[in-house]
């Protein structure tokens, strides 16, 4: 697994949750960043390493109201990373992810997170609890093996990651009386140019979020 300690530079607040109103009819679009760090699993070598701004989704906003109404719903939050090949658009230039998005257009694989690891300000590693949060996944040799382009937070109707349960509105279509509690929820969506995992590599994605 990297150690992401050791190269990051000083993290940007990049998602808040804040209780103050605003008047205005436009709210900005937060984001929180991600790390992909794809290693040789003999050797070691970094192959590819990459950071980028992903977008949270409306979704993700239900589910915070889900939960402040009633701290035992849902019954899973953040909880896995969910891999696909459905991203549109080129190749080296997808379509930008949409905060409409409700679900990857072509999910490979999912998986819970490998780590939770809590930094202080400067990036380090620390043992108690902080504002900055990174959930990382890693997807072994044998694991999500293919052209991946798109990714996403999931927050699952289930812990298996062998049942999925997809929201029924595919992007750009969403139907605001859908009830979200009947499926997987998608919390952060991220497009990015084509990853090709071969079975020989090991895969670490990095979501690193700011409160």
């Amino acid at each position: 697994m990297p150690r992401f300690s050791e190269s990051f530079l000083r993290p940007k607040s990049s998602w808040r949750f804040d209780m103050r109103i605003f008047h205005q009819e436009n709210f900005p679009r937060y984001h929180g960043k991600v790390i992909c760090h794809m290693t040789d699993a003999k050797t070691g070598e970094t192959q590819l390493y990459w950071e980028k701004d992903n977008v949270v989704t409306r979704d993700a906003g239900i589910q915070m109201a889900r939960l402040m109404a009633d701290n035992t719903e849902p019954n899973f939050g953040a909880y896995m990373l969910a891999v696909g090949t459905g991203a549109t658009g080129a190749v080296l230039a997808p379509d930008a992810p949409d905060d409409r998005q409700r679900k990857l257009n072509a999910e490979l694989e999912r998986k819970p997170f490998s780590s939770v690891t809590f930094r202080d300000a400067s990036g380090n590693a620390v043992a108690y609890y902080t504002n900055i949060v990174d959930f990382t996944t890693n997807f072994s040799e044998a694991e999500a093996v293919g052209p991946l382009n798109e990714m996403g937070i999931i927050s699952p109707i289930s812990s298996n990651p062998s049942t999925t349960n997809p929201n029924p509105n595919s992007f750009p279509t969403y139907d605001t009386t859908v009830d979200v509690s009947l499926y997987d929820v998608l919390l952060n969506y991220l497009t990015y140019s084509v990853v090709s995992k071969p079975s020989g590599s090991n895969l670490a994605f990095t979501w690193r979020f700011t409160f």
